[in-house]
């Protein structure tokens, strides 16, 4: 079963995590209160982006669990929409053992005006093609 799991402070990353995880079935989970499930499906991590750094939640997460051999999907947001996030989430996954399929990342609104209106619609409708193909094990990068 494929599991989604986000840090979000703001609320951008959870929404890109809902539409994931609304696409696949299943429900989207906040680091936080995760724990690792079984390793027969992909494993969606998403974080927002801190300091030019995923979430601490989510590293502390990435840290505590033994991810060898878990095919593991990427996404994240943030004001820049640069994906800082997503590549420090892949170096410390595939540190831990992991197969990254694929990365996801957008923009996400950063206080009142820095990419304001983030995630956007067409935003949330590419995280939702970047869920299917996932789902479907093929490797793309979708920006």
């Amino acid at each position: 079963m494929h599991q989604v799991l986000y840090d979000s402070r703001g609320g951008n990353t959870k929404k890109v995590a809902d539409a994931i995880a609304g696409e696949l079935g299943v429900t989207a989970v906040d680091v936080k209160a995760a724990s690792l499930g079984p390793g027969d499906g992909v494993l969606f991590l998403g974080s927002g982006c801190y300091g030019g750094k995923p979430g601490e939640a989510m590293v502390k997460f990435i840290e505590a669990n033994d991810l060898r051999g878990r095919r593991v999907a990427l996404f994240g947001t943030s004001g820049g929409g640069a994906g800082n996030e997503v590549k420090g989430m892949e170096a410390a996954v595939k540190g831990k053992g992991a197969e990254v399929i694929g990365r996801y990342f957008c923009k996400g609104q950063m206080a009142l005006f820095f990419s304001r209106g983030h995630p956007n619609p067409a935003d949330i409708d590419a995280a939702r093609t970047f869920a299917r193909e996932m789902a479907g094990l093929e490797s793309v990068t979708v920006v």
